[in-house]
């Protein structure tokens, strides 16, 4: 029998009454996430990595290497009762550690040393240097290397856990199920990479190295662009919808499946439709508020930068879902599955739009970053992964302390399993398919024609 995950076994109630826990835990994330931001990535504060990509770099690893521990290897080497016994702050600070520690690891020897300097000079800024790049060039061109890794990894990692439901590996004792999973991801993110990414490196060098790869890569014509942010649009996205559907999504519609393998190739590839529809959605929707792209443009006319924003657009998306999971326990549950779910998605969707709206109103105002929507150091990812990375630490890590606890044994609160629940092939059922997917239609040319009206009214810069 497949053991649930430590994430999905312990339940958590609220240290105090009301809405005071919600209070406390936003209040602590956001001084967190601020106090560190200054700290390592703010271009006025102390370490400056926000250059942007080395800071971007150590955001989307971070990221990953917190999924590796509490997805892939559920917290192995620590024992549940550790787990359950240790104080949040403690168990927090030591998890912490780990996850930076591992990743300094996974970023000296086996990118820089044993990729860099044994078989693909740009995973090493030292290899490039000697090679005539420029210093800040060569870090530059590496951590983005590195992070289109992450970018993969944060999405597929998690996905075969949460959609593949770990198969084949899900009843094998951690470690070894740990490194199975991890080895497979491992393996399918680096053919991911190749064919996504390898090319885009090829080219940041003059000339094209057209022996080693593609060039111009394969995607050109299709996504009007050499660049890979072609891929980062859909990757990205697929890291969203996979939380999406494990957190307010609650696995749906896929749990309906009752047999187990077609249950699991619907939820992967389902999650990679889902992403690829919604990336040409949110590419259209920039072309319907600013004009269409023109390739050979700098900046936000551009359709490399506009691939790219389609990403962030995404990543705002995920920040509000996210929230509403950790600490409101997805907020709308008093309705049928389907009818929370729909609400659930619609208000996250609004909360997205608003942390858009305010991030670009008044980032440069606190974070470091450029006043404007497309200027290099205006990188809306790297805060919105740190603000989801210190929430998942209070989240995943200190059980969320200070507004929570884990319940004790008498106490009787709500735990995370997924229940898998057949479709039941009635009447209804067909029209409930039909009915939603003509309102879905319909409500997709609404959405088409308010949104150059939206985009008129929430002006953000003249």
């Amino acid at each position: 029998m497949e053991t649930p995950l430590y994430l999905e076994e312990r339940s958590l109630v609220k240290r105090f009454s009301g809405p005071l826990p919600i209070l406390l835990n936003t209040i602590f994330v956001l001084a967190l996430f601020y106090v560190t931001w200054w700290i390592f990535q703010d271009p006025r504060g102390i370490m400056r990595m926000y250059t942007p990509y080395v800071g971007y770099m150590w955001c989307r690893w971070l990221l990953v290497i917190m999924i590796w521990i509490a997805y892939i290897f559920d917290f192995w080497p620590f024992s549940r009762s550790w787990l359950k016994n240790t104080h949040p702050v403690l168990k927090g600070v030591i998890l912490t550690t780990l996850t930076v520690a591992i990743f300094a690891i996974v970023l000296k020897v086996f990118f820089e040393t044993i990729l860099g300097d044994y078989a693909i000079a740009y995973f090493s800024p030292e290899r490039l240097t000697k090679e005539g790049i420029v210093e800040f060039y060569a870090l530059e061109y590496s951590a983005q290397a590195i992070l289109m890794f992450a970018a993969i990894a944060s999405w597929l990692s998690p996905a075969w856990v949460v959609a593949m439901e770990g198969a084949p590996w899900g009843k094998l004792p951690q470690p070894v199920k740990g490194f199975s999973i991890l080895m497979f991801t491992f393996f399918i993110s680096v053919i991911v990479y190749f064919v996504a990414f390898h090319s885009h490196m090829a080219i940041l060098f003059d000339p094209w190295q057209k022996f080693a790869a593609i060039t111009p890569p394969w995607w050109e014509n299709f996504a009007d662009t050499v660049h890979g942010n072609f891929n980062i649009a859909w990757i990205m996205c697929c890291t969203v919808v996979v939380w999406l559907h494990e957190t307010i999504w609650e696995r749906y519609p896929f749990s309906m499946i009752q047999t187990p393998w077609i249950r699991r190739l619907s939820a992967f590839f389902g999650i990679i439709a889902i992403a690829v529809a919604l990336s040409f959605f949110l590419y259209f929707a920039q072309e319907l508020v600013w004009g269409e792209a023109i390739r050979g443009t700098r900046r936000d006319a551009s359709p490399d930068w506009r691939w790219l924003h389609v990403g962030e657009m995404a990543i705002f998306w995920l920040l509000p879902a996210l929230y509403m999971h950790f600490y409101m326990k997805n907020g709308i549950n008093r309705f049928s599955q389907t009818v929370n779910i729909l609400l659930r998605t619609v208000v996250s969707v609004v909360a997205a739009v608003v942390i858009y709206y305010v991030y670009y109103k008044t980032s440069h105002l606190f974070l470091g970053t450029q006043k404007g929507f497309s200027h290099p150091q205006q990188f809306p990812m790297i805060p919105l992964i740190w603000l989801i990375n210190v929430m998942l630490i209070n989240y995943w890590f200190m059980d969320g302390w200070p507004g929570w606890r884990l319940a004790e044994a008498s106490e009787k609160a709500p735990v995370s399993h997924v229940s898998y629940t057949s479709a039941t092939l009635s009447p209804s059922f067909y029209k409930g398919v039909i009915g939603g997917t003509l309102g879905g239609v319909v409500v997709y040319f609404i959405i088409i024609y308010m949104i150059p009206m939206m985009g008129s009214m929430l002006i953000i810069f003249k």
